[in-house]
């Protein structure tokens, strides 16, 4: 007789645990179990169940419990592969998260079910006892009775403690299901088709039909549509929808449902993919010398190097070298992850890499629902070169890193110095640049860097060699980068010529620009009306009841928002503290730029594209079709205008505010402004006439305005550098910021210095802090941080070692154990 071997499987589960869990594989289930795939398992109190991912499986029980029994498998196959797991774990790793933090961030909603397993009987279940054994029967006659049946309910029916087998077979027979069949979050998009009946579908049948229908004309002109559109007397037949049959004919419903009655028609479903897409309409570019200098600088590089960082000025052609080296991938039968910073970068860059490759271009990000993420899902999964080759390029935000690749060959990582490439929150507050490249090495594939700004970090491995350094300093069709002049704001102010916001020079300039039939972007990087309202009698402020700052007026709501939690609230028509109602804005956002452009170039149609304006999910896709189309005069924004997006007829770009990005206190300041500055100066002249750039400015003499003026990356650079070797930050050094949050302020002060000192015990100088930050209180919790600075040569998994090891004793400290530490690794 053959000894039965006993499985066991680590699964991750969706909750912020260290470790995986281990649990026993029923016998019957030992073929079927699969890494990758959903199991059902009951896990703490109160018997919840989750849906969890198989990550290994094995024959060793384990130590310190008795494994319990995975309730049920989900999936008939892997959803996702061994490569994933490793890329999951360095994550987990790296920063400093749980490996269910990184899962429940991974996987689209739609593939996560929600907790209990029920049983009822099924739909098509008619009541015949024919087939079903005694336990079988005696959960079918306790089902009839109570609807809804619980698998613990069930087990003390039978008295047997495992009902897996017993509720498998009932599935199989039709007689029950669970309830994960209705609470899959997924639901495929099912289409109706109609169809002859078998009957109708034979020649001699149909000609008596076509006489019998004589009467009834609207029946008889239906039923010659339907053979018409489906081609039935040619060589290749359609399939006919039943709603286009319905339009063509401009009939009801009802009129379909009287030939379904007489057995004529029969509608099928057809299960229809959500996502749009499109075939092939054009061929890649002839690509320009400096252009095809720079690619085969990249092979070159490929040969040696995994990573790449193609450095070239604004309009230079970057995105037809991607276009070159994506279809080198696609020839090898390789996939492609083409990353963006932003949604709404997307539009553009879909359309034109959907007129090259078609339906090989797929799109993922979080504007997507549920739905149309996890088919994006399956698509990838699928991929089988030969077999299989929709989505073989995936376009998509940071989220796209997550997707089931099985042969990645080639990620492109554009505008790679944006800082919303990394995560927030939750965790795992992971960099997608960085992380793309370690996903590009487990699956061997080579990682192109792309940005006309790099970042001080990147530039500096590309200069040091660890990746391949490419510049393209020419703009394509030999336009010159466009002109940038300053307006002194305070000069201005001081002589009274101040029009609101708009210096003279300015409105000068789009007043000139307008004419000549040009498109202007104005860009200003705060949005709502304004973000101070103020009594002039007593100086009070609105604040947030949560927050620790002022509150923005939005003035086309009336309300007064918060941006941090989201608290809002009327616009008052008195001052709460003193009943004075001469109320007075201070500073300005993009709302009321809008607002005063009506009033000094009436005649111009302006449009604003923030997050208040963009919230829909296809309101990027709307304003930027019609900023193209020249529907729209001028476009004013935050910074999501100065983000590659490429329009030919914008004559100039004017800069609102410089001051406020410089004077921010961060050590990235300088950077960041030279950044959006040169990037959105970018936007002007890409076609026809040299562009024009304005920056509006307190301090023209400033030395990062007068590097954004003369294009000079190399002096912001080397300035960069310097301060940042003297002051300890990256790339020289790596940062961890520790930000403790509690309701208490006291006792939060007190487990901040608790905290502060055990670190400085370990690490000394290289801890700062304990101190508050700006916003010290953000929805009702204060906030204290740390900063722990690591040096380059030091051994960074040596640290968080020793960071963990303090971490997991402040968690179980009496005093302490309520306050809730969030690690960053590298934040920005």
């Amino acid at each position: 007789m053959s000894v039965r071997e006993t499985k066991f499987v680590e699964v991750i589960l969706p909750l912020a645990l260290p470790n995986t869990f281990t649990y026993r594989v029923p016998h019957e289930w030992n073929d079927d179990i699969l890494i990758g795939q959903r199991v059902i398992v009951q896990f703490g109190k109160g018997k919840k169940q989750y849906s969890t991912i198989v990550a290994e499986i094995h024959s060793t029980p384990p130590k310190a419990y008795q494994a319990k029994y995975i309730e049920a498998i989900l999936d008939e196959q892997a959803i996702l592969h061994q490569k994933q797991l490793i890329f999951w774990n360095w994550l987990a790793d790296y920063y400093m998260a749980t490996i269910g933090e990184v899962m429940v961030t991974a996987l689209p909603g739609g593939l996560k079910l929600a907790s209990e397993t029920r049983v009822l009987l099924h739909p098509d279940y008619e009541k015949s006892v024919e087939g079903l054994t005694d336990d079988e029967y005696l959960v079918v006659e306790a089902l009839e009775v109570r609807n809804v049946l619980e698998l613990s309910e069930i087990s003390q029916i039978l008295n047997i403690k495992y009902v897996q087998s017993k509720i498998k077979s009932l599935i199989e027979k039709k007689a029950v299901m669970v309830e994960e069949e209705i609470k899959q979050r997924y639901k495929p998009k099912m289409v109706d088709y109609v169809r002859l009946t078998e009957i109708a579908n034979k020649e001699e049948n149909l000609k008596q039909i076509f006489d019998d229908l004589g009467k009834a004309p609207r029946q008889l002109e239906m039923l010659m549509t339907f053979i018409q559109m489906s081609k039935r007397y040619t060589a290749s037949s359609n399939e006919v929808k039943k709603l286009e049959l319905q339009k063509v004919l401009n009939a009801s419903s009802s009129l379909l449902n009287q030939l379904v009655t007489k057995e004529i028609f029969e509608l099928y479903k057809v299960e229809a993919g959500r996502l749009v897409t499109q075939e092939a309409t054009s061929r890649e570019k002839v690509l320009n010398e400096y252009q095809q200098k720079a690619y085969e600088e990249i092979k070159a590089y490929f040969k040696t190097k995994s990573t790449v960082l193609l450095h070239g000025v604004t309009s230079s052609g970057k995105t037809e070298i991607y276009i070159k080296l994506i279809q080198e991938a696609i020839n090898e039968k390789k996939q492609v992850l083409y990353l963006l910073p932003e949604i709404a970068l997307t539009t553009q860059i879909v359309r034109r890499l959907q007129a090259i490759f078609g339906e090989k271009v797929g799109v993922f990000h979080s504007r997507f629902n549920e739905n149309e993420r996890v088919e994006v899902w399956n698509n990838v999964l699928k991929f089988n070169p030969g077999h299989f080759e929709d989505f073989q390029i995936i376009l998509g935000a940071r989220s796209a890193l997550f997707l089931p690749f099985s042969q990645l060959g080639l990620v492109i990582v554009d505008e790679e110095h944006e800082n919303t490439f990394k995560q927030y929150d939750p965790s795992p507050r992971y960099q997608a640049r960085d992380a793309s490249m370690v996903l590009a090495s487990i699956q061997g594939a080579k990682v192109l860097l792309g940005s006309a700004t790099p970042s001080v970090e990147s530039y500096t491995n590309a200069r040091e060699g660890k990746y391949g350094l490419v510049k393209l300093t020419k703009r394509h069709g030999n336009m010159q980068l466009p002109e940038i002049l300053c307006a002194d704001v305070k000069d201005a102010t001081k002589k009274k010529k101040m029009n609101s916001h708009f210096t003279p020079e300015l409105l000068k300039m789009m007043e000139e620009n307008l004419e000549s039939g040009k498109q202007i972007i104005l860009f200003q990087n705060r949005r709502g009306y304004s973000p101070v309202m103020m009594c002039d009698t007593c100086g009070n402020a609105p604040q947030c009841v949560n927050c620790d700052v002022s509150l923005t007026y939005h003035k086309y709501k009336r309300e007064l928002n918060c941006h941090y939690c989201g608290y809002h609230t009327q616009l008052p028509s008195a001052c709460p503290s003193c009943g004075d109602t001469n109320l007075q804005v201070k500073g300005f956002g993009t709302e009321k730029i809008e607002e005063e452009l009506a009033i000094f170039l009436p005649n111009a149609k302006t449009a604003r594209m923030d997050l208040d304006t963009t919230r829909a999910k296809k309101a990027y896709h709307q304003i930027i079709t019609a900023f193209e189309e020249k529907e729209i005069d001028i476009l004013v924004g935050t910074q999501m205008v100065t983000k590659g997006l490429d329009f030919e007829n914008v004559g100039m770009v004017g800069v609102l505010n410089a001051d406020n990005m410089l004077n921010f206190p961060d050590f990235r300041a300088f950077e960041r402004s030279y950044q959006l500055m040169s990037q959105v100066a970018g936007r002007a002249g890409r076609k026809g006439r040299r562009g024009q750039v304005l920056i509006q400015t307190f301090n023209p003499e400033h030395q990062v305005i007068r590097q954004v003026i003369d294009s000079d990356f190399e002096g912001m650079y080397k300035n960069e550098v310097i301060d940042r070797r003297n002051f300890q930050y990256p790339p020289f050094y790596r940062l961890i910021q520790l930000t403790l949050k509690h309701r208490d302020e006291r006792k939060l002060e007190d487990g901040a210095q608790h905290l502060g000192k055990k670190l400085k015990h370990q690490f000394g100088k290289r801890i700062l802090g304990p101190e508050a930050p700006g916003i010290a209180r953000i929805r009702n919790f204060y906030h204290q941080n740390i900063l722990f600075k690591i040096e380059k040569e030091a051994s960074i998994k040596k640290s968080k070692e020793v960071l963990r090891a303090v971490l997991q004793e402040f968690a179980v400290h009496d005093l302490y154990k309520s306050i809730r530490v969030v690690v960053d690794v590298d934040p920005v």
